[in-house]
């Protein structure tokens, strides 16, 4: 037993932790939300391999799949996005959730290209409400100074669902019930999401909140502010797509390794992305409460990130194991700073109320150009020119930079 004064300093802070508990206890759950979306989506790229060697698939029609989704999502992120700020995340999210956890299942039925892109589509465009809805949460439940926290803590889920993918879906679908069982089983976590959410939305600071007919109305596409968000964004975070996608397909099909040795290594690049979401949201909330954070941060930041995405560029040169998974990993951490820093530059501009929508603009716009590139990617791989393929993944987001450079910058629209 401890000593009684250690029991009663625990008893006096007990309190405290839990209002933290609380407090935070939203954007947690967007945290798992994200955590599923990508444990759903990842489950056919990990066992990509083995889908393929089973269904007769090539490389090109997997990056039709694939781009099936993508186009499905390009369009469900701006749609539930303006369906979250409008109507509410509460009964918004449930219904997102619902319908992907349906589709994600319907991959086990599926056994050719029509079958796999229907089922790839239908989870893509319910999985279109993930990071709208924890952006939503994050500025509506958090401080100013805690909200860049708030958004990679929501977003970080991504990251983490791409880690545990590999360490738990192939050993399932490998060891236990095959591939098709694999995807019964993101089921199964989808129920448990929705029932840990009946409870969590019961808190106050998630009601829709009702406003005036003017401020209903989301941001113009067409401004040159938010182009330029949305050219970072899908650029600077195409990578983050890349290999997640390809990198299974590069070590197994171009580098010879197993799908048993992948299983234990493809959560290493989707690490990074994890640590690059806390980092950089770590900067953007220091500099904001230092009231740092002007058009000279956000300037010196993106350049910094266009400079540093450029390595990723010479993963095909590299021949050990160990030093792709290091650039890999160094290359997701930066794309993950070009989301965040992307996020914090546009809801600066623009009315916190329209930040779901704005979230759905910046993942659409990613999804639309892996929508494009994929099957670019594919067919690349299939041609064996892997140099080619990281040499566009790599100076994608120099391009994104530029694009916002040209669209304003920082300068108000």
């Amino acid at each position: 037993m401890p000593p009684l004064e250690q029991r009663v300093e625990a008893a006096l802070h007990q309190p405290r932790m839990l209002k933290q508990f609380r407090w935070w206890a939203p954007t947690g759950a967007m945290l798992l939300l994200s955590l599923l979306s990508y444990v759903d989506r990842q489950t056919l790229a990990v066992l990509g391999p083995a889908i393929l060697k089973e269904t007769g698939l090539n490389a090109e029609q997997y990056g039709w799949v694939i781009s099936a989704f993508s186009v499905a999502y390009l369009v469900g992120n701006p749609v539930w996005g303006r369906a979250l700020d409008r109507f509410g995340v509460r009964a918004g999210l449930a219904l997102a959730a619902a319908m992907w956890t349906c589709a994600s299942v319907s991959h086990a039925f599926a056994s050719d290209v029509v079958g796999f892109a229907i089922a790839r589509a239908a989870l893509g465009f319910g999985e279109g409400a993930t990071f709208p809805g924890g952006l939503r949460t994050a500025m509506q439940t958090l401080r100013v100074d805690q909200r860049s926290r708030g958004v990679a803590l929501a977003y970080s889920g991504g990251s983490l669902g791409a880690i545990v993918a590999p360490l738990i879906v192939i050993p399932v679908a490998a060891l236990r019930w095959g591939w098709r069982g694999a995807f019964f089983f993101t089921g199964f976590l989808g129920i448990a999401w929705l029932a840990l959410w009946a409870g969590v939305s019961r808190d106050d600071r998630l009601r829709a909140e009702v406003r005036a007919p003017d401020e209903r109305r989301p941001p113009r596409l067409l401004t040159a502010s938010v182009a330029g968000f949305m050219a970072s964004y899908a650029l600077g975070a195409l990578p983050l797509g890349f290999i997640l996608y390809g990198a299974p397909i590069h070590l197994g099909r171009g580098l010879g390794y197993s799908q048993a040795l992948l299983a234990k290594v493809l959560w290493i690049p989707a690490f990074g992305w994890e640590v690059g979401y806390f980092f950089w949201g770590y900067i953007i909330d220091r500099s904001t409460r230092r009231d740092a954070l002007g058009p000279a941060t956000f300037e010196g930041l993106f350049a910094l990130l266009a400079v540093l995405s450029l390595p990723l560029a010479a993963t095909p040169l590299v021949r050990s194991l160990l030093g792709v998974l290091l650039l890999l990993f160094f290359a997701t951490f930066i794309s993950a700073g070009f989301v965040i820093v992307a996020l914090a530059e546009t809801t600066r501009r623009h009315a916190s109320q329209h930040s779901a929508y704005l979230a759905g603009l910046g993942a659409g716009s990613w999804s639309g150009v892996m929508a494009v590139m994929m099957p670019v990617f594919g067919r690349l791989f299939d041609r064996g020119a892997y140099g080619t393929a990281y040499g566009l993944a790599a100076t994608a987001p120099v391009v994104g930079w530029l694009l916002w450079r040209t669209a304003g910058g920082v300068r108000p629209t």
